[in-house]
């Protein structure tokens, strides 16, 4: 039950402006301003019907959907023929054993005794034999010819006409790399060049297109790989310096540098050299020879910088007497040195060729101090023990044997190979291989008596003096016109290979036949003979 009060009309009472308030539809019997009595009412319930469920039932749709029908397949599939076999072994058939009573026991001792001794002496006869010393099994193809493996070539160096000064392979004989400069007469010291590097194991090799291209403000007169690091590579320029690159960022190669202070080489370099470090044989040292006559080492610092921490200098007045010098003119007393090698068997000795022609016997031991002129941060010391015979012309090229510690050869301006000991000034044998200019003779790595040499006449000639002491046992063409071949060098890694490269700026690598591969029997000993030879 709901109540609720009921109110009446309002009403204007009088000037006063009073409100009467009347409840129940009756007047008020009270007083003016009381309100009267309120009165209970009830009343039906309201109900309000909603619209929602209409609306929504309006608006409601009904909707369903049915997938494709679905194809169904029934097969069988039944074999045509069928076949059952067995196997069975044979019966196990005992094999006979002869009763050790059969054997005639006397008569096979008597034999054992009576051949005994002559089995014993040719066993010793066998054991003392030289036939196969050396002798390895090679499963690998046999390569009958030389052949042109690649040519390489930069366009942008060969358009300067550049040459191919220097040539070296990597520690793991994969990498080719050489530098471009000039070895023609000229100031060459303003001129731009660069160092490239070919990986022959690459896919797609571009022989047009070297894997990294380092350019270099003055131009490099030679090369030298790391032994041990395969991207780390050192380079004398004309200007003197000395760098060393890594070639892995070819974006920022430059790793160290000697700058053009006064320990730098006044005049240009020809040869690099890594050396390891006395007391750590892992850590390497850079050797460079300059034709300002000093020979220099430098070690790598944290800074970016090459420091000289030992030196050596060539002066006439400090040469062995042994040396048939002529007078140096204009009171010039510096030796020139275009060439070093470095003995295999004595990491001290090193033997260095010359402007005049003749080769120096020298030690990194020597304490003598050199007699120069110019100051340097480390006192030079003067390096000579030993002059041998000169040739008729200076020396480009020396090699040391790897096969014997007394044998190097050399080469020079005037076409002749010089195979010396280094127990006499006297050369063993003097080969004349050219009318013009020998640029680069090396020993190969692993024939005693193989040995390459590069000439001005565009060939590259292979000697085997087991074969031949006077003429090569194979020339090979390396330019048509006959520019001179200016470098070359064995892969150490990879013996088939060898490098050459010219004044086209060109280089070529070359597989070699197998008889310059494998060693063959008694050749270190045929090696030893040669070396045993009195000079006449």
């Amino acid at each position: 039950m709901a109540t609720r009060a009921q109110p009446g009309p309002l009403r204007r009472a009088g000037s006063a402006g009073t409100v009467t308030l009347a409840t129940g539809g009756a007047a008020s019997t009270e007083g003016r301003g009381r309100p009267g009595s309120l009165q209970d009412e009830t009343l039906g319930v309201a109900s309000v019907p909603s619209q929602w469920r209409g609306v929504r039932g309006i608006r409601g749709e009904t909707k369903s959907c049915q997938t494709a029908s679905i194809a169904t397949v029934e097969a069988s599939a039944q074999a045509r023929k069928h076949t059952d076999a067995q196997v069975q072994t044979e019966a196990p058939v005992p094999v006979g054993v002869v009763p050790v009573s059969r054997h005639d026991t006397p008569r096979l001792a008597a034999f054992l005794r009576r051949v005994e001794a002559m089995v014993i002496r040719e066993l010793n006869k066998n054991w003392q034999s030289h036939a196969f010393d050396s002798f390895e099994v090679n499963w690998t193809e046999q390569q009958q010819t030389v052949s042109c493996l690649h040519t390489l070539g930069y366009p942008p160096a060969q358009g300067q006409g550049l040459h191919v000064t220097s040539i070296s392979w990597n520690s793991t004989g994969s990498v080719v790399a050489c530098a471009y400069g000039r070895l023609d007469d000229g100031d060459w010291s303003t001129l731009k060049s660069f160092v490239c590097t070919w990986n022959l194991d690459r896919r797609g090799l571009n022989p047009r297109q070297p894997s990294v291209v380092v350019e270099v403000p003055s131009a490099v007169m030679c090369l030298a790989f790391h032994p041990t690091q395969p991207s780390h590579i050192a380079g004398g320029l004309y200007s003197g310096e000395v760098l060393v690159w890594d070639m892995s960022r070819p974006e920022d190669a430059l790793l160290w540098r000697t700058g053009l202070t006064d320990d730098t080489h006044t005049d240009p370099v020809y040869q690099v050299v890594w050396l390891p470090e006395p007391r750590h044989s892992h850590r390497f040292q850079v050797l460079s020879v300059a034709t300002d006559g000093k020979v220099l080492l430098w070690q790598g610092v944290g800074t970016g910088q090459l420091q000289l921490i030992e030196g050596f200098a060539l002066v006439v007045q400090q040469l062995p007497r042994s040396a048939k010098l002529k007078k140096p003119p204009r009171g010039e007393t510096e030796v020139g040195v275009t060439a070093v090698a470095f003995s295999s068997f004595d990491p001290s000795l090193f033997i260095l060729g010359t402007e005049g022609g003749f080769p120096l016997k020298c030690s990194l031991a020597a304490e003598e101090a050199a007699l120069t002129r110019m100051p340097h941060s480390v006192p030079l010391r003067a390096p000579a023990q030993f002059t041998f015979s000169p040739h008729g012309g200076p020396v480009y090229s020396v090699s040391c044997s790897p096969f014997h510690r007394n044998l190097f050869l050399s080469a020079g301006t005037d076409g002749h190979v010089h195979l010396y000991s280094m127990l006499q000034a006297q050369p063993l044998t003097s080969l004349q291989l050219s009318h013009k200019y020998l640029f680069a003779v090396r020993w190969s790595p692993v024939r005693p008596l193989v040995f390459a040499a590069a000439s001005g006449e565009g060939d590259v000639q292979l000697f085997d003096l087991q074969k031949s002491s006077q003429k090569p046992i194979v020339s090979i063409k390396q330019t048509q016109d006959e520019s001179p071949v200016y470098c070359l060098e064995f892969n150490n890694q990879q013996t088939q290979l060898l490098a050459a490269g010219d004044a086209k700026g060109t280089v070529k690598v070359w597989q070699l036949s197998t008889e310059f591969t494998e060693q063959r029997p008694r050749e270190t000993e045929v090696l030893d003979q040669l070396a045993a030879e009195v000079a006449t």
